[in-house]
């Protein structure tokens, strides 16, 4: 059976995704008016922050490829022939089919005010279209967005991040009329316009000159961008034109199945009316998706409407909207919190005898959001004081129970996953949170439902009588976490004396090395005294890598990936004399390969001669600080990415952790440096400096997370060195920031209010610690050549030419390597 995808945004991508899954024996074509295949609309506005069109990509043609799924990009579907159940493309080709989907999507509405098509105006919907809004943005001051709704805002951030001076103009009394009520609006106008953001509410653009706004009023506005965002129109004319029954106002009729007035041909997402009604939020359009996807592999499936709650966070401010928000159902009253002075507004809307919450507005903070929609969702019980639910802790504020959730309530909308699921899961997953996440896929999409996962996790386990211990090993019936504020707090500097007071036994290969990181974090004393050497495993016990043939690799320090021709000659030098095996890293360093352990100190000796210092390539700790040249070179470039990338690596050298660490400074949003991918990103912007956490990259990729906008140099580097330094003292044993930020309950905002609010008041105390470390660091290579006992671990042969011979190498393009198995078989034969 040939099915035919029109439309590859969020919603028809999440089709074909939907269609693999169930099995179906389909041939499935996707056919694209754009040159770009499905990427995340909703974080559009981010292309300015750093993030590319790569980074925003939902799939690759490759992907699609090896799915077998056909794919025509750039070749728009001009007409549909239904009769004969074929596509004609704007290029002339042809494409027959026996299903078709219309995922169309919608484009935006540009109201009908003169001067609307000037070359100063733009529209806010694709990457197209925002590279449209930077070129003509360049060189510009000021920049209007005409909209105030949820598109709008994201536009006037994108304008922000542009290093505009931006306004919003709004034809309602109030911003985001359709989600928020109007003391919802005005909260969410004051924490705009303490961004800098200048909001006209209430304003009738009548005509749009070479220089600005006019509106009805006489009044007017200069602008040199105009950018409208005033509402979404479905993209229908395909339907029209083939004869489909559309609505009055536009939108194509689709029944539960989401087929269309023609069986054959089935419409999702905004370009689909369903019961009189566009859903122009993006979990609407995959649920039409799923449900499309099983009607036609033959299931039954029936859309039944969208709940169009949503979450959302608007130049930074967090904005919530559930259900009957406006309370327009018939008897329903409210219970509001309304705090001026932090500027947080809460409002719930009950039902008339107050036992069951119908809507809620959130501005903001959100942190309850996730259990006023489960009280939504699943008609719960409201507690006898309902408004104890939106009131802060220390005021009286009810804890949520999401173990008292049956198990239909869906606690992850993003991909689906119910309590149930998670629930099961546990059975074939083994009892581990991150197993149960990567089985179900719950918290890995917005990270809201993160808090609640766990609480169902732990209290499952608890009811099968698994007792959920964090002890880190036999030895110590203590986490991590706990054994660092043990050393801390009673000023432990050795394992043994920690052992005796706190612990049992004689110690194993997980507790010494996490043990040996937590005094190295606190105390900084070399990690090869005879007090700590014991502890260290193989890599750091000689300061190098070791390798599959048991000979180490030497990592110097090149502080930003800037490097003297000087040093570049030293290190040519070096790795000719001693024979090894030279390579670039990704980390913008050189690795040197093949060194014996006898040879190290006499390597280290002449690197140290030549100016370098140890890389801690073989440690749990800083590694590299990638960068590009920035401003310096780069005529794109806006801050000088290079001295940024050298102050912080000088000044985070030696910062042990539980995991390594990598970062990245890159000089702007075109993002060469790959900041965004790294523990520590670092993006210049015109108004300073972007700040990203907790992203990785190997087996199990992790975009950062934007942390804070247009920083300081002060700062950023405050900043960095609190979530460093939280993040040594609260994380796992071998836990990546990545993981860390995503067991850590209340995620990125609690993070945000501990490092920027200072909310646990150790905003000083993290500093100081930092500050420790930074005052004690000392090159580990060069302290163990000046000691003549710990340079006797190094000097393992009586004879080092006999260990030379027990190595074999094979000599290929200009260098030597490990010789393979089958090579060494061979020789020896």
């Amino acid at each position: 059976m040939k099915i035919v995808v029109i439309g590859n945004g969020m919603v028809g991508h999440q089709f074909v995704e939907s269609m693999l899954e169930t099995g179906a024996k389909v041939s499935l074509t996707v056919i694209s008016g754009e040159s770009r295949l499905a990427y995340d609309r909703v974080h559009l506005s981010e292309v300015f922050s750093g993030r590319s069109a790569d980074d925003l990509a939902l799939t690759t043609p490759e992907a699609y490829e090896q799915a077998g799924v056909k794919v025509i990009t750039g070749d728009a579907v001009e007409k549909i022939d239904r009769e004969k159940r074929l596509l004609t493309l704007a290029s002339g080709d042809t494409v027959d089919y026996d299903g078709l989907v219309l995922a169309t999507g919608s484009y935006p509405f540009v109201p009908p005010i003169e001067g609307n098509d000037l070359p100063h105006c733009f529209v806010y919907r694709t990457i197209d279209d925002l590279e449209s809004i930077r070129a003509g943005a360049d060189g510009r001051e000021t920049g209007i967005v005409i909209g105030g709704g949820l598109l709008g805002l994201e536009a006037a951030n994108a304008l922000r991040s542009l290093g505009l001076k931006t306004s919003v103009v709004e034809f309602a009394p109030q911003l985001m009329p359709v989600q928020l009520d109007a003391a919802g609006g005005l909260c969410l106008k004051r924490h705009i316009e303490d961004l800098g953001v200048s909001v006209l509410v209430d304003h009738a653009t009548s005509r749009i000159t070479e220089n600005g706004l006019e509106f009805a009023d006489g009044t007017g506005i200069e602008a040199d961008v105009v950018v409208f965002s005033a509402g979404i129109r479905p993209w229908d004319g395909l339907a029209r034109d083939a004869g489909l029954d559309v609505g009055e106002r536009g939108g194509i009729i689709v029944d539960d199945e989401c087929r269309t007035s023609d069986p054959e041909i089935f419409a999702i997402g905004e370009c689909a009316l369903w019961g009189g009604r566009i859903f122009g939020l993006v979990a609407p359009g995959y649920q039409m998706a799923r449900v499309a996807a099983d009607v036609i592999a033959g299931n039954s499936a029936a859309f039944k409407g969208a709940d169009m709650s949503t979450k959302l966070k608007l130049l930074g401010v967090d904005v919530g909207s559930i259900g009957d928000a406006h309370g327009r159902t018939e008897g329903s009253r409210t219970l509001c919190y309304d705090d001026e002075i932090g500027n947080v507004y809460k409002r719930i809307v009950v039902s008339a005898s107050g036992k069951k919450l119908l809507g809620a507005v959130l501005v903001g903070d959100c942190s309850e959001y996730e259990q006023l929609l489960q009280y939504v969702n699943n008609g719960m019980k409201l507690p006898n004081d309902p408004l104890s639910l939106i009131l802060p802790a220390g005021d009286g504020g009810a804890r949520f129970d999401a173990t008292e959730l049956p198990d239909s309530a869906m606690v992850c909308s993003c991909h689906n996953v119910s309590k149930g699921a998670i629930c099961d899961a546990i059975d074939w997953s083994a009892p581990d949170l991150g197993g149960v996440k990567q089985a179900t896929s719950a918290s890995t999409g917005c990270g809201g439902c993160a808090p609640m996962v766990k609480q169902i996790f732990d209290a499952e386990l608890e009811s099968r009588g698994v007792e959920v211990s964090n002890a880190i090993c036999e030895h110590f019936d203590y986490s991590r976490q706990q054994l660092f504020h043990l050393v801390s707090h009673h000023g432990i500097r050795t394992f043994a004396e920690l052992r005796d007071r706190f612990g049992q036994g004689l110690g194993c290969d997980i507790c010494k090395p996490a043990v040996a990181s937590i005094l190295a974090s606190l105390r900084n004393e070399p990690v090869l005294d005879a007090s700590h050497v014991g502890l260290q495993d193989t890599n750091d016990t000689f300061l190098a890598n070791m390798q599959k043939n048991g000979t180490y690799s030497v990592v110097p320090r090149i502080a930003g990936g800037e490097i003297t021709p000087e040093k570049l000659i030293a290190l040519g030098e070096v790795a000719k004399k001693y024979d090894l095996y030279t390579k670039i890293t990704g980390g913008q360093r050189i690795d040197l390969f093949g060194a014996r352990v006898d040879q190290l100190p006499d390597i280290w000796s002449e690197l140290i001669d030549a100016g370098f210092e140890t890389g801690h390539a073989y440690g749990k700790a800083l590694r590299t600080v990638k960068s590009c040249v920035g401003s310096t070179w780069c005529r794109f470039g806006v801050q000088d990415s290079v001295s940024m990338a050298l102050l912080i690596e000088n000044r985070y050298k030696g910062l042990r952790s539980p995991h390594k660490i990598k970062m990245a400074v890159s000089g702007c949003v075109r993002e060469c440096a790959e900041a965004q991918s790294k523990d520590i990103g670092v993006i210049a912007t015109e108004m300073g400096w972007n700040l990203y956490v907790c992203g990785n990259g190997g087996m199990r990729p992790r975009h950062a997370d934007l942390f804070a906008t247009d920083l300081s140099d002060e700062e950023l580097i405050r900043y960095i060195d609190r979530v460093l330094m939280f993040y040594v003292q609260t994380a796992d044993r071998l836990q990546r920031t990545s993981v860390w930020l995503e067991n850590m309950e209340g995620g990125l905002d609690y993070l945000r209010e501990v490092v920027i609010d200072d909310s646990l008041g150790i905003g000083e105390e993290l500093e100081a610690r930092m500050a420790h470390v930074i005052g004690t660091y000392a090159c580990e290579w060069k302290a163990t050549i000046s000691d003549p006992e710990k340079l006797k671990r190094f000097r393992q042969f009586v004879n080092a030419d006999a260990s030379e011979e027990s190595i074999k190498f094979i000599r290929e393009r200009g260098q030597r390597r490990p010789a393979r198995k089958e090579e060494l078989i061979a020789s020896a034969s």
